[in-house]
């Protein structure tokens, strides 16, 4: 070891405390994620909540008849929040157990409570059931932050709805679509993530009170056999915390195919945040659409003028990161046995929290994007009429064969045409001359007076527009309505 490094460990032990600069900092809490996200997996809320619980298993339990007084249960809601994390971190230090640590430390300041606390509990029932408290409570995050991004979009498919554009097949130019038409592409995939998220919080199930392998043993002898009061108790408590449904049965803990399902579900809006950056970062290639670019923003180091869409480079990099977690969830579900193995835990502590917070950050950088994206109207109009005579070719071939002309024989022509000027194009660099070489063909027997209104790209656009707006107010319109109260949302970003 170096020696440098050897005096700064020596340093660090001799004052208890290393320097924050020294210490690895997560970017998901640092530079991306938001407060509100940030607090729901912080420890704050996750040790109060095991504490919520274990003041609503005691209350349940009373009321059921077990031997628990009222001034124990106010002495632990007196002491709900007062959580003392350095006595829980030498418990557990002490004990190599998380939970009990807790169950220590707040028993140290409920003295009166301490011997009902996790009463017939097992670790999971404070574990688990935060976990999904904390992943329903995400996921409705993560539904107003995606509500807003559909809103932005639906607003910029309906201001766009009749700019024509080149659509791309292969990325190459193809027949015409619009701006707005584009859009709702992208709008497409976030309504198919809306409606798997709404689904799977109308699925989600509680853990509720179940024992140390799903029997509720434990539970047996407390309740002298009495089933019904079991029963009582895991509806009761799982009711309290806001679910109305709780599983069936379990081993020790939920099935962590939920924590499969919700990483799949926080992959795909992932994939579509992906698809659109790559969208966009082609067209800001193309100069024709842009991401925000601030007045004092530096594109390149080196490069001045540089003006790279870093926001959407960020997205990208997020939603890789998001999508390669959504397998480690799936193996630790695949690879469970019997009742319960603890080689989940380490996983989840980083793959939930952290795809979450991705997520959360993806989507504010995609409603930062588009609160000021730019779209450069006569670029994409300059790119139109490069490519369009070629386009027309179709509608003058119909047009010479109404005019008596032979289809094959002005095919040939128009084929003939169009790789002398494709080859002049790429070639020489020149102009796209086809219509002016087509309208000085003796040959061809079409009104060539009309030709040139022919080109207007908008003849060239089929139903976009129309298809745009039933979109907008059939499909994208009643989920703003439903989720009206949760449109609104600052986007600043810290970086």
């Amino acid at each position: 070891m170096p020696k440098a490094l050897l005096l700064y460990f020596w340093a660090s032990k001799k004052s208890k405390k290393r320097p924050s600069m020294n210490s690895y900092k997560n970017p998901l809490e640092e530079r991306y994620s938001s407060e509100e996200m940030l607090f729901n997996f912080s420890p704050n809320q996750k040790f109060r909540t095991w504490r919520k619980l274990w003041i609503a298993l005691a209350e349940i339990e009373k009321d059921l008849g077990l031997d628990i007084t009222d001034e124990q249960i106010a002495q632990l809601k007196e002491h709900s929040e007062n959580i003392d994390y350095e006595k829980a971190a030498h418990y557990e230090k002490k004990f190599r157990h998380d939970v009990m640590a807790h169950v220590h430390t707040y028993g140290d300041v409920a003295p009166l409570a301490k011997p009902i606390i996790h009463l017939g509990a097992t670790s999971a029932f404070v574990g688990d059931n935060t976990d999904l408290i904390q992943i329903r409570d995400g996921l409705q995050i993560i539904r107003k932050q995606l509500v807003n991004v559909i809103k932005n979009l639906s607003d910029f498919s309906l201001q766009y709805k009749d700019l024509p554009t080149l659509g791309f097949t292969h990325f190459q130019p193809a027949q015409l679509t619009t701006v707005g038409k584009r859009a709702t592409l992208w709008l497409q995939s976030l309504l198919l993530d809306l409606e798997e998220l709404e689904f799977f919080l109308e699925t989600l199930r509680f853990r509720g009170v179940k024992g140390t392998t799903g029997t509720a043993a434990s539970f047996l002898e407390l309740f002298n056999g009495d089933y019904s009061k079991v029963k009582h108790l895991d509806k009761e408590l799982s009711k309290r915390f806001g679910f109305e449904k709780v599983f069936g049965v379990s081993g020790q803990t939920y099935d962590r195919k939920i924590d499969a399902k919700v990483l799949a579900l926080l992959s795909n809006i992932a994939q579509s945040a992906h698809k659109f950056t790559n969208d966009l970062r082609l067209l800001q290639n193309l100069k024709e659409i842009e991401e925000p670019f601030e007045k004092n923003q530096i594109g390149s180091s080196a490069m001045a003028y540089k003006r790279n869409p870093m926001r959407s480079e960020r997205i990208s990099a997020l939603a890789k990161y998001v999508m390669s977690l959504q397998n480690s969830s799936a193996m630790v579900a695949a690879t469970q046995w019997f009742e319960r193995t603890l080689d989940d835990s380490a996983n989840k502590r980083l793959t939930i929290p952290q795809a979450f917070l991705a997520v959360d950050a993806i989507l504010l950088i995609w409603n930062n994007i588009m609160n000021g994206i730019v779209v450069y109207e006569n670029r994409i109009h300059k790119h139109i009429m490069e490519e369009l005579p070629f386009m027309a070719t179709e509608y003058i071939i119909m047009e010479e064969v109404k005019a008596g002309g032979d289809r094959q024989e002005i095919h040939e022509v128009i084929r003939v045409h169009s790789m002398e000027d494709s080859k002049k194009i790429k070639i020489e660099g020149k102009e796209n001359d086809l219509i002016e070489r087509i309208m000085n063909d003796d040959s061809l027997k079409l009104d060539k007076s009309k030709l040139k209104e022919v080109l207007d790209p908008k003849n060239f656009i089929g139903f976009a527009p129309i298809q745009t707006e039933e979109f907008v107010q059939q499909e994208i319109q009643p989920v703003l309505e439903k989720y009206a109260d949760l449109i609104g949302l600052e986007s600043e970003l810290k970086v």
